[in-house]
């Protein structure tokens, strides 16, 4: 008879899994946090989950070394020299690595970044006092979607500036567009820089013959990837994983230590082993599954009139994507009408709906959304408009000061008009996907207010402003640029 805790027996090859089994066969009366103590009669079912990894998985001096070992395996299945779990998310792991690749006590070192790379690395930048040099993506010109940056376009950013010390990129992107990692791996160790690769959304790549391989079988030095996206591991689950002939192993494990809590859940530690484990043994069938289902669903979508849906070698087989612009259906409503059918889904703008599928996928509940979301356009269905550009990757940004300096700076709100030609003291971003228009440090033009405005008029919520109304804008207290 199946452990209803653990029904595909996976136990025996995931140490953290097990003890967190043998923490809830054989509970203990302890006398460590957390305060709830495994009572469920004071919260309720809320925390029934909870084990810590101290105390918890294994003793407060981690005797047992249950994590070592997991990470060890998690190490050898991605082919890296050294694994780091994180229950902080890729926002710890970006920020991790920023600290990582810093290589001494003069502030301002620069480093090549994508544009397309989430809010977590710009605020790794900030901690690490490393100044961007911006890399943009192409555009799809028939969707407005990002494509992967390319590695002429990285090529050229360090050559213009031999001083960089590392090269950051996001891949695949929000959209699921998938570049050229290798190319972009070839470019970086020509110079002898590391390359970073924030694949957040990539816990899956190089685990099915139908799927793209992932950043390190391609050449990557560091590669992120969120275990709680793709893969059946608990929210906040994530990995960092690094070969160290450009990284520093010491300094790596330094910036994870530093960046991370004192409290690691071990549950969350736990799902991210058993993901790992359920990968490797079972990865591949699973996938098949959940990879033919998405292909279906393309295969049905693509005889909406008007619907266009990213597909080919350049897209996550696992991410469906639809740009409504043809269709003259607002995305907003097709939204609401999925979330009332009970179909939440990833992110939807006026444009764009994007929903992720996963291993945990089906047949059936993929037909489900592909239905509903047909009948929710055809229902919606409007003049056709032309194709617009995301205001994420529309902008070019210009720095002004390092992102650090901006972000200790005296900083005051002004009316957004009066904000033209001042330095951004804040993070503002459209979200999803979170891709800031305006970072710390940066002059604020005429065309980012304008994006942002435009994103916030179209239903879009604009996250991480201190006034997300953009009534007014936080600003560094320094003179009007060229005043």
């Amino acid at each position: 008879m199946s452990d209803p805790r653990d029904p595909r027996g996976l136990r025996g090859d995931a140490p953290l899994l097990d003890a967190w089994l043998r923490f809830r066969e054989d509970p203990p009366t302890p006398f460590t946090i957390p305060g709830h103590k495994q009572r469920t009669d004071l919260v309720g079912d809320v925390v029934a989950a909870d084990v810590p990894l101290y105390a918890g998985l294994d003793t407060m001096k981690l005797t047992a070394g249950v994590l070592e070992d997991a990470e060890a395996r998690a190490a050898r299945l991605w082919g890296a020299d050294l694994c780091r779990f994180s229950v902080g998310g890729s926002t710890h792991a970006n920020q991790a690595v920023a600290l990582a690749v810093r290589a001494s006590a003069v502030e301002g070192e620069r480093v090549v970044v994508s544009r397309t790379l989430h809010r977590s690395m710009l605020l790794g930048l900030v901690l690490a006092g490393l100044t961007p040099v911006w890399v943009r993506p192409d555009v799809d010109a028939a969707t407005g979607l990002p494509l992967g940056v390319a590695p002429e376009t990285v090529r050229r950013a360090i050559e213009q500036n031999p001083d960089v010390r590392a090269v950051f990129v996001g891949d695949p992107s929000y959209v699921g567009s998938v570049g050229d990692i290798a190319g972009l791996a070839e470019v970086a160790h020509a110079h002898d820089l590391p390359l970073v690769v924030d694949a957040a959304w990539a816990a899956h790549f190089g685990f099915h013959p139908d799927l793209p391989r992932h950043a390190l079988a391609l050449g990557a030095d560091v590669m992120i990837t969120s275990v709680h996206k793709t893969l059946p591991a608990w929210s906040q689950a994530a990995l960092v994983l690094a070969r160290t002939d450009r990284i520093d192993p010491a300094r790596l494990d330094a910036g994870v230590e530093a960046t991370a809590t004192t409290s690691p859940a071990g549950a969350i530690l736990a799902s991210i082993d058993a993901a790992r484990a359920l990968l490797e043994r079972d990865g591949a069938d699973l996938l098949d599954t959940a990879i033919a289902a998405t292909r279906a669903a393309r295969s049905q979508l693509a005889t909406v009139p008007g619907l266009l849906v990213p597909d080919g070698p350049g897209v996550d087989p696992l991410k469906l994507v639809l740009v409504l612009g043809g269709t003259g259906a607002d995305g907003n409503a097709v939204e609401a009408d999925l979330l009332a059918s009970g179909l939440p889904v990833e992110s939807a703008d006026r444009d764009v709906v994007i929903a992720i599928v996963s291993l945990a996928d089906t047949p059936a509940s993929v037909g489900t959304l592909v239905e509903t979301a047909t009948a929710s356009i055809e229902r919606r269905r409007g003049p056709a408009r032309p194709v617009v550009e995301s205001a994420a990757y529309s902008v070019r940004p210009r720095t002004v000061i390092s992102p650090r300096t901006a972000f200790f700076s005296p900083a005051r709100a002004v009316p957004a008009s009066d904000a033209v030609g001042r330095v951004c003291a804040e993070l503002i971003a459209p979200y999803p996907p979170g891709i800031p228009v305006l970072a710390p440090g940066e002059e604020i033009t005429p065309a980012s207010l304008d994006a942002l405005l435009r994103a916030r008029d179209a239903g879009v919520r604009i996250a991480y402003a201190a006034d997300p109304s953009l009534a007014t804008i936080r600003v560094c207290d320094l003179p009007v640029a060229g005043g």
